[in-house]
């Protein structure tokens, strides 16, 4: 059996290899709901080989091939559109498949097409269903340029918009003064002109004015010893101070200046009227 090529497939691209599947003979089709691969006996194994699946421009070929002499048994064409109608899975398993050979004269048969790994079953339909798209996306971009072109208008008209000889361009550049931005300071934040020239500068408030005493957040904790030790110093000082202040203050030195009571009596008054003043 031999293909024939024409223009349109001399280019081609492999998509997917497969090294081993089975084709099968098939009984003919019981009901229109499909193929059942559980019909098919290991008696009706007709042929083993290679697996590969060529991209054509627009069309898909599934070959299979003598993985040793690479010689053609059958060849299925799918072409665009009609997928369907070239492979068809089965209905009992996702590992079989029933496509339609040809041999290249008008004459086709239908067989079955079985897989030894599900992952491979699946490559083969992924690969069949990415020429498709590739495909669509081929015709499309055709046909959107076929329509950008009938419907291309030229926009940009050949105009010269060079200066002829002696013309000039004028062009007015406004200046803008130097006093009208606002003005910052290190004093404070400062408006914009509050008059022809001037500006009206907003000062900021003076933090208002401390006792003069640092005052403690926390009192301190109660039978503190440094606090008892200050307080005790503080106390013996102020007392001190008002001894100097005070000379009046110390009596003990009044009473040992004063004269004894073994004196006279005129003695006793007087030191008694002085003790007593």
């Amino acid at each position: 059996m031999s293909i024939i090529s024409d223009d349109d497939s001399s280019f081609e691209h492999t998509l997917l290899v497969i090294r081993e599947v089975t084709v099968y003979k098939i009984p003919p089709r019981s009901t229109s709901g499909g193929y059942k691969c559980g019909e098919w006996l290991q008696s009706d194994r007709i042929w083993s080989g290679r697996l590969r699946l060529v991209s054509c421009h627009d069309r898909c070929e599934i070959r299979l091939e003598d993985p040793s002499s690479s010689d053609l048994f059958a060849a299925c064409f799918v072409l665009p559109g009609q997928r369907e109608q070239a492979v068809e899975p089965a209905l009992d398993s996702s590992r079989y498949f029933v496509i339609r050979i040809e041999d290249g004269k008008g004459k086709h048969a239908f067989v079955g097409l079985g897989f030894g790994e599900r992952n491979e079953a699946f490559d083969f339909n992924v690969a069949l269903s990415d020429h498709d798209k590739y495909v669509k996306r081929g015709a499309e971009k055709e046909e959107g340029g076929v329509e950008s072109g009938e419907t291309r208008v030229d926009v940009h008209s050949a105009v010269n918009h060079r200066l002829k000889e002696g013309e000039t361009i004028r062009i007015n550049v406004k200046h803008k003064t130097a006093s009208g931005a606002g003005v910052v300071s290190g004093a404070g934040l400062s408006s914009g002109l509050s008059g022809p020239g001037k500006t009206k500068t907003l000062g900021l408030a003076p933090p208002p004015a401390g006792t003069g005493k640092i005052r403690s957040a926390l009192p301190p904790p109660p039978n503190d010893p440094v606090t008892a030790r200050l307080n005790s110093s503080l106390k013996g000082s102020k007392d001190n101070a008002s001894r100097h202040i005070d000379p009046l203050s110390d009596f003990s030195q009044l009473e040992h200046n004063l004269p004894s009571t073994a004196g006279s009596g005129s003695t006793n008054s007087s030191g008694a009227g002085w003790a007593a003043f």
